[in-house]
C-alpha cells in the first residue's frame, strides 16, 4: 500500500423536504473555493473492500427536469467509459460501452446521427 501524501475532505449537504425528499444540494472541496456550490444531483459509488460489493448514494432534487437528468446520465455513462478503459484497458467492452452511450445520447435527443 503507498504511503498517504496528503488526505482532501469533500463536504456535501442535503435540504430535504417533510418527506425526506432533496429538495437542495450543495458541495465543496477543502482544496476547492470555501463555499459551498449548488447542484441539482450527485450519483456517489463506493466499492466495499472487504464484502466486495458496491454502495451508492443517487440523489437529485424534487426540481430536476428530466432533460437534466437525460443530460447528467449521458455525461455520467459516457465518464464511466473512459474510466473503464483507463482502468482496465478493454478496448473491446469500452468501445461496446461507448456505444451504447451514443445509442442513449440518440435516444434521448441529446446527440444526433452526425455527432
Amino acid at each position: 500500500m503507498s504511503e498517504v501524501k496528503k488526505q482532501s475532505t469533500v463536504f456535501v449537504r442535503i435540504g430535504l423536504d417533510q418527506e425526506n425528499i432533496p429538495t437542495e444540494i450543495h458541495w465543496k472541496s477543502e482544496d476547492g473555493a470555501n463555499t459551498y456550490e449548488p447542484c441539482k444531483a450527485m450519483l456517489m459509488s463506493l466499492f466495499d473492500e472487504d464484502q466486495l460489493d458496491t454502495i451508492k448514494l443517487d440523489l437529485w432534487t424534487k426540481s430536476m427536469q428530466v432533460e437534466e437528468m437525460d443530460r447528467f446520465m449521458f455525461q455520467t455513462l459516457r465518464g464511466l467509459a473512459d474510466t473503464y478503459f483507463k482502468a482496465t484497458q478493454n478496448a473491446e467492452l469500452s468501445n461496446q460501452f461507448r456505444s451504447f452511450v451514443h445509442f442513449f445520447g440518440q435516444s434521448t435527443g441529446l446527440i444526433t446521427d452526425e455527432d
